[in-house]
């Protein structure tokens, strides 16, 4: 089957699904205020990263469409899915983009979830629709949407596009993969090994090399290896300001895990707009006019 028929049949069922029930429930103000009810207790469940109460708050014949993976799930598939995109840290909470709407029978809830790593803004503009019945959450259509924004561009301006995903991860999951990457190369420092690829990351992360690819590739827009560069010339980068590396630029390059001055120059240039000679007077201009004062 095509991913075209199975999109094709997934809205089919699901508008065919909302015609058989909708006229047996009627919308009205006393509804819109159950269901903003229903609505509190599955934000804080989520806030509260409680499991079982947001399990708790789904109708037997719930109907979940996650359509960033083109996925129609029922409750027996949901607690490996809530789980897995549960917040992980107290207080981790959305950053919406407008607020709660509710009618009747229906909530609508925009939010964003940034992704680490990119260059400017890089995000997941997420959509939710939810329909509650008799007190419990019946039906839910999720949409994300990749958005991009180079550095200093005006909020706002950047290039919104549908984004899909067949690697098994929801747009959140690609959002804490990227956290979980960022993280792995905060505390080890693989970089700084100059023969470091794309396999010794998935097996230290866990993650699959396809994953790791689509995030890089797909989601942040740039390859592996410019990825780790970029990590390299910030550990240089870092060194430098806190005035803890001396010696010659080139010998910090390469124990920073550059494997070529070639790409050293290349990566500096870009990121920095000027040469490291250039950078390097630019730090000592500064420190002297800080002893000075």
């Amino acid at each position: 089957m095509s991913r075209n028929d199975d999109s094709g049949k997934l809205a089919a069922f699901s508008l065919a699904h909302t015609r058989m029930h909708d006229s047996d429930f009627p919308d009205d103000a006393a509804q819109t205020e159950r269901t903003r009810e229903t609505i509190l207790r599955y934000h804080l469940s989520w806030k509260h990263r409680d499991l079982e109460a947001v399990l708790a708050l789904y109708h037997p014949d719930i109907e979940y469409n996650d359509f960033f993976q083109q996925r129609c799930m029922r409750l027996g598939e949901l607690r490996e899915y809530v789980e897995n995109n549960l917040p992980r840290r107290p207080g981790e909470l959305l950053e919406h983009v407008d607020r709660i709407r509710i009618d009747g029978h229906t909530a609508f809830i925009q939010y964003q979830t940034r992704v680490l790593g990119g260059e400017g803004l890089v995000a997941f503009r997420t959509g939710e629709s939810i329909t509650v019945r008799e007190g419990l959450i019946w039906r839910i259509n999720e949409y994300a949407t990749l958005v991009r924004e180079a550095p200093g561009s005006a909020e706002g301006r950047g290039s919104p596009r549908p984004a899909t995903s067949r690697l098994g991860l929801s747009a959140r999951q690609l959002s804490l993969l990227a956290q979980d990457l960022q993280d792995y190369f905060h505390k080890h420092r693989p970089f700084l090994d100059p023969e470091l690829d794309l396999q010794q990351v998935a097996a230290a992360t866990g993650y699959s090399r396809n994953q790791i690819s689509h995030l890089l590739n797909q989601v942040l827009g740039q390859s592996f290896y410019r990825y780790v560069n970029q990590a390299r010339l910030q550990h240089l980068l870092d060194g430098l300001e806190a005035g803890s590396d001396s010696g010659r630029i080139d010998e910090l390059a390469f124990a920073a895990g550059f494997n070529s001055l070639s790409a050293f120059y290349k990566c500096f240039r870009e990121r920095m707009g000027m040469t490291p000679k250039a950078y390097l007077k630019q730090i000592s201009s500064r420190a002297r006019t800080q002893d000075k004062a």
